[in-house]
Parts: structure tokens; C-alpha cells; sequence
């Protein structure tokens, strides 16, 4: 029962600092991580870490960077037979982290911008593909059109938002955007299935809100990641929706309350337990 990801493959550097700076001002931090990161990846490998079999598409450079972006990959157990390399750089971020948890963050694509959509092939065995929009739509379109031939559902996590072309609209089963993604699709995706993440106000789904946990958060960094990877994973072992979404939801508030170097600890058992503790309340 796997999930194919293709998408954006990063090195994060996370600074902690006291806050955001503004327009030519220069903050004081506190310290510097190297984090895995890009939508593709931080989804394929919460996915994985969530009990799917994740194979990944998606490219990187042959710097230090796309080594430790293959081996945080194959140390969460992603398949990365189509992870492509080419001789310039790889993608990365550099993410700036408040006391408050909240962050803004600066991305260069690099290697991502360089995807060869020809050299993707959809595995036998995939039951749901994800896409992120972190890449050219030529790619997401090369996988969807296989995808729809397979009759294999399709996702797409449109952030960035966006314009999207008709072909790869038609071919979505599911478009996951946060609050302010929902507003620019708003009329793009009339007639698609969409789930909103709203954030501290929870997750919005076919007419019903789904209450956010109420937690300690230490960053939101990469949380909507985590919900969408616990999401497909759950999805593609055939988890109902509903069900689903209470699992990610769970995932998603380990995920945010729990310190960055910590986060490789959260596993499905962790994630129930929560969730009965929460309705022991």
C-alpha cells in the first residue's frame, strides 16, 4: 500500500532568534540547525515514519547537501530509486524561528527547478500520489497523467498557491491548501474536493471543522507536513477519511510540541497514545 511523492527536496537552516527581523534590521539569534526539509520530502518522510511505503521522485545537487538530503531520506526508510542528481546545487532554506514558535523563511530551489518529468515512472504498487506545488507543474503533470491512467488518486498540496492549468485541476481527487492558499483557488477548484487546514482553528472537510489539539507548541515549523504525510499514509492502508484526519491532526500536534532535534522519535504508536490520552480528558 504505498504513497509516490513527488516534490521539493531542501536542507533546512533553522536560527533561533527572538524575533523576525524587519526591513534592514539585524537580530541576535540564539542558535542554528541543520534541518531535511521541502514539502516532497518532509511529506514522503512523514508518510514513511507513519507506517506507508513511500518511493520518491525528485532531484538534487552533488554537493554536501544532496548527501545529507539522500541519507535523511534512506534513514526514514523512503525508496529513493528516482532521486535524481545533476552537477549544480541543491535546493534549500533558510527558515527563521521566533520565540513564540513562528516563523518566516526564504526558499532556493536550486536542483527542484530541474526535475526531468521523463525519468519518472509510477510504481506498480502506488495506491495514492502526492505533489506539492515546490515544483515545476510539468512534473506534477507528468505524474498525474500516469496516476489517471492507473486510476491512482491524486493529491495535491498547492502551496505555494499558484495558477494551476486545467489538465492537472481535472486530474486532482484532493486539494489540501491552508487558509490563505483556499482564498487564491477559490475558483480554480469549484469543482474539486477540498480540505482546508486552518491552523490553531483545526481542519475544515466536506462541510465539517475537525477541532485543533490544544498543545504546548515549541514550532509550527514543517506542521503541515506532518498532517499531510500521517494523512496520505493512513489513506493509502485504508483508513477512512474521517479517521484519518484525526490521526494527522494527533501527528501534527506531537509534531509542533515536540523539539526540532526530537521530532525523528514520533511514531504511529506515539501518535495513538496521544490521541486516547486526549480523549481521556
Amino acid at each position: 500500500m504505498s504513497v509516490f511523492v513527488a516534490g521539493s527536496l531542501h536542507l533546512d537552516v533553522v536560527l533561533r532568534a527572538p524575533d523576525l527581523p524587519r526591513l534592514d534590521e539585524t537580530v541576535t539569534g540564539s542558535a542554528v540547525t541543520y534541518v531535511f526539509g521541502g514539502k516532497g520530502g518532509n511529506q514522503a518522510v512523514a508518510a514513511s515514519r507513519m507506517g506507508a511505503d513511500v518511493d520518491f521522485a525528485g532531484r538534487i545537487g552533488s554537493d554536501r547537501f544532496g548527501d545529507m538530503i539522500r541519507d535523511a531520506l534512506v534513514a526514514a526508510s523512503v525508496n529513493i530509486d528516482q532521486v535524481q542528481v545533476d552537477g549544480g546545487a541543491s535546493g534549500m532554506s533558510a527558515a527563521i524561528v521566533n520565540d513564540d514558535g513562528d516563523y518566516g523563511a526564504v526558499i532556493v530551489s536550486a536542483a527542484n527547478l530541474r526535475i526531468d518529468p521523463e525519468a519518472i515512472t509510477l510504481p506498480n504498487s502506488t495506491k495514492l500520489v502526492l505533489l506539492q506545488n515546490e515544483i515545476p507543474e510539468a512534473v506534477n503533470l507528468a505524474v498525474a497523467r500516469q496516476a489517471v491512467q492507473r486510476g491512482v488518486p491524486i493529491w495535491l498540496n498547492a502551496a505555494p498557491a499558484r495558477t494551476l492549468s486545467p489538465s492537472l485541476v481535472d486530474a486532482i481527487d484532493l486539494l489540501i491548501v491552508n487558509q490563505v492558499e483556499a482564498e487564491f483557488y477559490t475558483e480554480a477548484t469549484s469543482d474539486t474536493r477540498i480540505l482546508r487546514t486552518l491552523g490553531a482553528g483545526g481542519v475544515s472537510f466536506h462541510g465539517t471543522t475537525y477541532p485543533a489539539h490544544t498543545v504546548n507548541m515549541i514550532s509550527t515549523h514543517g506542521a503541515g507536513d506532518m498532517f499531510v504525510g500521517a494523512l496520505a499514509a493512513q489513506v493509502a492502508v485504508g483508513t477512512s477519511m474521517t479517521a484519518a484526519i484525526a490521526f494527522a491532526q494527533a501527528a501534527a500536534a506531537l509534531h509542533v510540541s515536540t523539539p526540532v532535534d526530537q521530532r525523528d522519535s514520533i511514531t504511529p504508536d506515539k501518535v495513538q497514545t496521544f490521541q486516547a490520552d486526549q480523549l481521556n480528558r
